[in-house]
């Protein structure tokens, strides 16, 4: 009888790690201030890091760790798949629950980012009429709702995942050779 170890194993504890580095991450840009940061290249560092390379180098080392410590070498194309997508939504339900804890203590957070979109819209088309800028104001306002961020959150991480989880496994991909 063939002794079968679940990916999540592994997916629990990458996405653990993974959801409290994007939250030392938001804290820290948070401490050092958000409207500082506006129009410099930390914050396209910052979204390149989250939605590319931290999901793809802690899919790697989750789906690495399955194999060559749960699984005996072997990881099959599925269970990179399962690995990698577990480990994207875990990380995300604990950014997104954070991210919503956070502006339940701090609401006043929400109007500064929605001050400094603001203001970047001012400064991108000054042409802008009052009534565009409104509409703009007002949709980031229903964006940055908890109850539509956390959803949406969960939604692109686990989309990511499975896209990057696709490319890892197709590297790392080690298969059970079957016996009769």
């Amino acid at each position: 009888m063939e002794n079968n170890v679940s990916p999540a194993k592994s997916g629990i504890l990458f996405g653990v790690l993974f959801g409290v580095v994007m939250i030392l991450e938001f804290v820290i840009m948070y401490i050092v201030g958000m409207k500082s940061l506006v129009g410099t290249s930390v914050g396209l560092i910052v979204n390149l890091a989250n939605y590319l390379i931290l999901p793809i180098f802690f899919i790697y080392l989750g789906c690495n760790n399955y194999k060559k410590n749960i699984n005996n070498g072997f990881i099959s194309f599925s269970e990179c798949l399962k690995t990698g997508v577990s480990i994207t939504f875990i990380a995300a339900f604990i950014y997104a629950l954070f991210n919503v804890i956070f502006n339940y203590i701090f609401p006043e957070f929400i109007n500064e980012m929605v001050a400094i979109s603001k203001e970047a819209m001012l400064k991108q088309n000054p042409s802008m009429t009052s009534d565009q800028l409104e509409t703009g104001v007002s949709l980031m306002k229903k964006f940055a709702n908890p109850l539509f961020v956390f959803p949406v959150t969960l939604a692109m991480y686990s989309f990511f995942g499975l896209i990057y989880s696709l490319i890892v496994g197709a590297i790392l991909k080690n298969a059970k050779p079957q016996s009769f």
